[in-house]
């Protein structure tokens, strides 16, 4: 929010100068994003008076001037203006000035032939408005050779950032209000005078939305003639950053900015009936003022007549009915709004302007009979006209919230020794009342007091945060307790061993778009939609992480990255059994592209495949704490996987800890990736924890003292087995004796029977005290042959 210094004395009746201001609006919790001075844009341009005018030997178009500058002979200038005359005066821009509105800096220079020194320059051209068809004319008065800057009023500008909670700082009035309080001036407030009505109001007013408008309240004047509003006006509203437009919608535009207080004005010859706030009807359309055609549904509140809709409520009006330069009656429109509703109407129409800024934050509601009559003066003063009666359709809140306040309160929360004398002062200076047993009333424009806490928050503020002392937080003797908790740790952990293993992590959003996020939902799931989300692509919370990898990993190939090794940390959504939020912590993992680069030896790159996945699943699952060597391979691992190169592991038939493996080509092409994509998710809040707990000193690991014995077996298994299903078996065969099991050969073809395959294995034997017996041996050993039996393996040779 923009405002300048000129606009600010207008309600503080200070002495404080710009940097004073600044400081004391940073130390009120009101941040000062950036100050312009516009004295310092205009340097170089002063006030000078036109002596002669003669038309130029060589253009039809262009006169040469002659320029008394109130120092030193006339200056020549070359000007094509068709109202530059002699007598007049107007702003000349000397050589080495710069025109704000290009950045052109001014030179001497020959122009057709004759010298000019310098510029008489519009008002577009110094960026005070947008009239462009002649120079600037100035009073008679004006003093030629001052400074144009000085006589203009030039005034420093602030640019500050109004943080959500204080809508009520909206608007210079409010702002003014906060310095008085912290002791920069005097406030100056404003009292409307009260208008007398000429006649009964002709339109009927009312409201049909009491929900999304509580209030509406409207008069009309009649017998305005619009024009041009005043300099004065004009110069605070260009500070602000508005464009001047016309005297009616300058003001609604002044009241604004000055009281944070949204108003509208309808030509009143381009209505029909009564003017209604109300539900728009699914599939309307209004043409707004920023001639964009929106389609409304029953949501959202607009102002609409017998004709149709005129205006989307608290947010912008239509073209339709706006004022022109010959309206001659106006409705003046001035309403409180839900801020709820409106907020969601802009979210949902993507309309974003000062009116929704305001409104969706909470005007003061009640400022509807001063706004009125403020309103009503400036176009009576400035336009004209006679003001009918004031209709009042609804009624705003009324009722101010009051909350017992201890002020001993700001010593314990806010760490500082304020006098109650202060606090009340405080208080009263915002604009509060306070009784003598301390119930504070707080005005209605103050929606974000709920309580004493905030209270305490408005006196240390105005009281000065800089003053707080720092003080040490208690600290209890001995040594500090542990604060992570086991999944905190387990997190760290595993964080740790993903990037030791070469993964990139990345962060994604928790939010997808509803197709995305329906791809990875789990069949009959339901998915999580916001109500209102930032965006229609953050609408749906993630019922994985993937997508959101997928995603990074297509920013990043489209860059031209050849390996993608990412990983993230973070939550997944679903629904719990009785329908609330469900988060499960998640360990998601994703390669793309090449896993080793091409060289000389293998002539091309080597691609990350099922096995890789795998590879990073089970390591992962180690460092993560769960019995790896207990794990079953099995499959299901979702539509989104290759249905023959992807699986789970499993603790038991039904304790899936993740899943791995190539992604499916369609889920590929739904995310616009080129494959092939592997993919691991790991379901940390699934892995069993370790039972008891680990001492300080662990005993020293002692090697056995006789040598392993290792076996090999070649069976012939149904082509379907899995070699992960054969291994558990045989090491379950003797678990006192056997101590390991792994494949090292598979083989189908030439020698096989059809729908068999050749897998062999190696089982590793630790005898304990003493060696094998071959009795012994020959024991454990049917007891693996048997225990493949019973899988359908049948022992080659």
């Amino acid at each position: 929010m923009k405002f300048s210094l000129e606009w600010l004395k207008y309600f503080l009746d200070t002495e404080a100068d710009t940097a004073q201001i600044a400081a004391k609006l940073n130390a009120i919790g009101i941040e000062v994003e950036g100050i312009e001075d516009p004295a310092e844009r205009l340097a170089g341009f002063q006030v000078a008076e036109v002596l002669t005018a003669e038309k130029h030997p060589d253009a039809d178009k262009l006169q040469v001037l002659s320029v008394n500058t109130g120092e030193g002979p006339p200056l020549q200038v070359v000007c094509g203006a068709p109202n530059a005359r002699a007598g007049m005066k107007g702003v000349l821009g000397l050589p080495g000035a710069e025109v704000p509105a290009n950045g052109m800096k001014l030179k001497k220079s020959a122009i057709r032939g004759v010298e000019s020194n310098g510029m008489m320059c519009s008002v577009r051209e110094l960026e005070l408005g947008e009239e462009h068809d002649g120079i600037i004319e100035l009073p008679e008065d004006a003093p030629v050779g001052s400074s144009f800057a000085d006589y203009h009023g030039a005034s420093p500008v602030f640019d500050v950032a109004i943080t959500p909670n204080r809508p009520d700082c909206m608007g210079v009035y409010g702002i003014a209000r906060d310095l008085a309080a912290a002791g920069l001036g005097t406030f100056k407030p404003i009292e409307p005078s009260a208008i007398e009505a000429s006649y009964p109001c002709p339109v009927e007013i009312r409201t049909d939305d009491p929900e999304g408008c509580p209030a509406f309240y409207g008069r009309v004047i009649r017998g305005v003639k619009n024009g041009d509003s005043p300099d004065w006006m004009q110069r605070r509203l260009i500070a602000a950053g508005q464009r001047p437009i016309s005297a009616l919608v300058d003001i609604t535009n002044y009241v604004m900015l000055a009281f944070g207080r949204p108003a509208h004005a309808y030509d009143l010859a381009k209505l029909s009936g009564p003017v209604v706030a109300r539900r728009a009807k699914n599939g309307e359309q209004v043409l707004a003022l920023n001639e964009k055609t929106y389609t409304l549904d029953d949501s959202m509140t607009v102002i609409a007549d017998d004709n149709g809709v005129h205006d989307i409520a608290g947010i912008m009006g239509g073209e339709h009915s706006s004022v022109q330069e010959d309206t001659s009656e106006v409705l003046l429109e001035i309403a409180y709004f839900d801020p709820e509703a409106i907020g969601v109407t802009g979210r949902k129409l993507g309309v974003a302007t000062d009116a929704r800024t305001r409104f969706e934050r909470g005007v003061d509601p009640a400022f509807l009979d001063d706004g009125l009559a403020i309103l009503t003066s400036l176009i009576q003063r400035f336009c004209g006209g006679e003001a009918s009666d004031v209709v009042r359709a609804g009624s705003p809140p009324s009722e101010p919230k009051e909350v017992a306040f201890d002020p001993a309160l700001t010593a314990r929360l806010g760490g500082i020794e304020v006098s109650e004398t202060e606090q009340k002062r405080i208080l009263e200076s915002l604009d509060f009342t306070v009784s003598d047993d301390w119930k504070v009333s707080c005005p209605l424009r103050r929606h974000d007091i709920e309580g004493p806490a905030d209270l305490v928050e408005e006196v240390v503020r105005i009281h000065g945060l800089d003053v707080v002392a720092s003080v040490a937080l208690p600290r209890a003797d001995g040594v500090a307790r542990p604060t992570a908790t086991p999944e905190q740790k387990l997190e760290r952990r595993v964080r740790r061993a993903a990037a030791v293993r070469g993964l990139n992590e990345a962060i994604t959003w928790s939010f997808l778009p509803v197709p995305e996020a329906e791809h990875f939902a789990e069949d009959g799931e339901t998915l999580w939609l916001l109500d209102n989300p930032i965006s229609e692509d953050m609408k749906a919370m993630r019922p994985s992480l993937i997508p959101g990898l997928l995603s990074a990993a297509k920013r990043n190939a489209d860059r031209g990255a050849d390996s993608l090794r990412l990983f993230e940390i973070g939550r997944r959504h679903s629904r719990a059994k009785d329908g609330s939020s469900d988060e499960h912590p998640t360990l998601a993992v994703l390669l793309a592209g090449e896993k080793a680069s091409r060289d000389w030896a293998n002539g091309k790159a080597a691609m990350f495949d099922a096995f890789d996945a795998k590879g990073e699943a089970e390591a992962l699952l180690a460092e993560a704490g769960a019995p790896v060597d207990r794990l079953m391979v099995m499959g299901e691992a979702g539509g989104q996987f290759h249905p023959g190169q992807s699986g789970t592991l499993r603790l038991g038939p039904k304790k899936v800890l993740a899943r791995f493996g190539a992604l499916h080509p369609a889920t590929l092409q739904a995310f616009d990736v080129d494959g092939p994509v592997m993919a691991v998710e790991i379901y940390l809040d699934a892995i069993p924890a370790k039972r008891g707990g680990k001492g300080f000193a662990r005993a020293p690991y002692t090697p056995p003292a006789l040598q392993a014995v290792k076996r090999d077996y070649a069976f012939l298994v149904p082509a379907d087995l899995a070699a992960g299903d054969l291994l558990r078996a045989a090491k379950a065969a003797d678990k006192a004796n056997i101590v390991d099991a792994r494949v090292f050969d598979v083989f189908a073809g030439q020698g096989v029977p059809e729908g068999k395959k050749s897998v062999a294995i190696e089982v590793t034997l630790q005898p304990g005290d003493k060696s094998f017996k071959d009795e012994e041996l020959k024991a454990i050993s049917d007891s693996v042959i048997a225990a493949a039996a019973k899988l359908g393996a049948e022992l080659r040779g």
